[in-house]
């Protein structure tokens, strides 16, 4: 009995590509480069898709509308209102029940650091920067939502809260320290 003959089409490079093809049919997805979790040298990197549809910040970032700088900068502010954030907590059934009265939790040292840091933010962008850094990165509104809620629609107001955004990310970026200086750019050139 002759041996059968092995197919030579196959791919060796193929082998460790663990990324998903089957993405649902309205998914907006990016592909990033990540820390590999698994690596045996520090700083390496592997490929990975990621979800941008309720990521106003990481879709910017995936089609290279803002810097590293800028994403880096708007991931600490995001960072550090979560931290800061003190909303609803659900209740804790190890703990002894008095009469329906809850106790809060004390502050911690790193809540009390991300606010002292979201006072300094507000401080640098001004109320209408604030307001419009927390529009997009806390409550995920496009520019479009932003302008329907100042009750401005047209697209001179839309294209006006990109650009103002962009100049606090440059600002928030100088802020955490992702950036040394702010870029300007130079005349005729777009940002």
């Amino acid at each position: 009995m002759a041996r059968a003959r092995r197919n030579k089409s196959y791919k060796l490079a193929g082998i460790y590509d663990r990324r998903s093809h089957d993405v649902p049919f309205n998914a907006e997805v990016a592909e990033v480069e990540v820390d590999n979790p698994l690596a045996v040298d520090p700083g390496e990197k592997i490929a990975a898709i990621r979800s941008v549809r309720s990521d106003p910040l990481g879709r910017l970032h995936a089609h290279h509308q803002i810097d590293e700088a800028q994403y880096r900068g708007g991931r600490a502010f995001q960072s550090d209102w979560e931290r800061a954030e003190r909303g609803p907590q659900a209740m804790d059934p190890t703990r002894e029940y008095v009469d329906g009265a809850r106790t809060r939790e004390p502050i911690t040292e790193s809540q009390r650091q991300a606010v002292l840091r979201l006072n300094r933010v507000e401080r640098e962008l001004g109320t209408d920067g604030a307001a419009l850094v927390h529009d997009v990165l806390v409550l995920g509104l496009t520019m479009d939502q932003i302008g329907q809620r100042r009750a401005v629609r047209t697209q001179r107001w839309n294209d006006y809260f990109a650009r103002r955004f962009r100049e606090c990310l440059d600002r928030l970026a100088l802020i955490y320290g992702f950036a040394a200086t702010i870029r300007t750019p130079r005349a005729g050139q777009r940002k």
